[in-house]
């Protein structure tokens, strides 16, 4: 019995690291963590139930949110995030304080409610990723350039942020960049920078709650599935930034908007029958 489940521990670490790779290597071609399409595969073919796949998420994300920031940060210029400190401060704000209430909120949340909200917002961020696929990649700033427009707009954005974030498990890039593209008129690259700024305290705080609640007491889910995954996501980012303009992300977008939302009715479908 004990051979099996020693058996089954190392399988689990194999699958986290081959799963997480190219997972890593989508969301590094289109500029993006890859987190919500690491959540039906903790689900799924890890087998943790939605109560245990979200902490596991959030604390990979903030693995690949560490390292992409130390890898940024010796490459990239922060000058033009500088620039945008008001509104990167105000969507940092609203993000945490919704990170923590969030992961109050989840803990407690049934299963199957919990699994049922995971759907939803699945489904709407692969719609999303859709739309943004068709969209152009610069339009002039909705918002006015006014900071008495743009710190309560980002306030608002950034709960509706750390929401997300703290119920699915991610750094919740899907969702801050377009919000900074087409909200405030940044351009691409900058917002993946930003986007970074912001994820990082917000996951951190969603880490930190978890944690507070004891998510993360069993050490062999850290040992064989957060840290193979937080590796294999590095090394799937890295390997995904070098082969960027391959395939036009716009077109990647739209596949893996699609594929989503297909994974996220085959994992929600199947937790449903076996509930029924």
């Amino acid at each position: 019995m004990k051979e099996n489940n020693s058996s089954a521990q190392v399988r689990r670490f194999q699958l986290s690291f081959l799963y997480s790779v190219p997972i890593g290597i989508l969301g590094g071609l289109i500029g993006l963590g890859g987190a919500e399409f690491r959540l039906p595969v903790l689900a799924s073919v890890l087998g943790y139930s939605a109560q245990q796949a979200v902490p596991v998420n959030l604390a990979v994300s903030l693995i690949s949110i560490a390292a992409s920031l130390a890898i940024r940060g010796s490459l990239l210029s922060f000058d033009l995030v500088f620039l945008l400190l008001p509104v990167i401060l105000s969507l940092i704000a609203g993000a945490v304080i919704t990170a923590f209430f969030g992961a109050t909120m989840a803990g407690k949340l049934s299963n199957e409610q919990l699994e049922k909200i995971i759907f939803w917002l699945l489904v709407i961020i692969g719609i999303a990723l859709i739309i943004e696929g068709f969209l152009p990649q610069e339009i002039p700033a909705l918002l006015p350039a006014s900071l008495g427009w743009r710190i309560p707009a980002g306030f608002l954005f950034g709960l509706a942020i750390g929401l997300v974030s703290s119920l699915l498990g991610v750094a919740g890039g899907e969702i801050i960049i377009p919000t900074l593209v087409f909200a405030f008129g940044v351009d691409i690259r900058t917002a993946g920078t930003a986007t970074l700024l912001i994820s990082f305290p917000t996951v951190l705080v969603g880490v930190i709650k978890y944690a507070s609640r004891g998510a993360f007491s069993n050490r062999t889910i850290l040992k064989n599935t957060v840290a193979p995954m937080g590796v294999g996501s590095i090394i799937g980012a890295i390997i995904g930034g070098m082969l960027v303009g391959i395939i036009p992300a716009s077109i990647l977008k739209i596949v893996l908007g699609i594929i989503l939302n297909i994974s996220a009715f085959r994992v929600f479908h199947k937790a449903k029958s076996h509930a029924a």
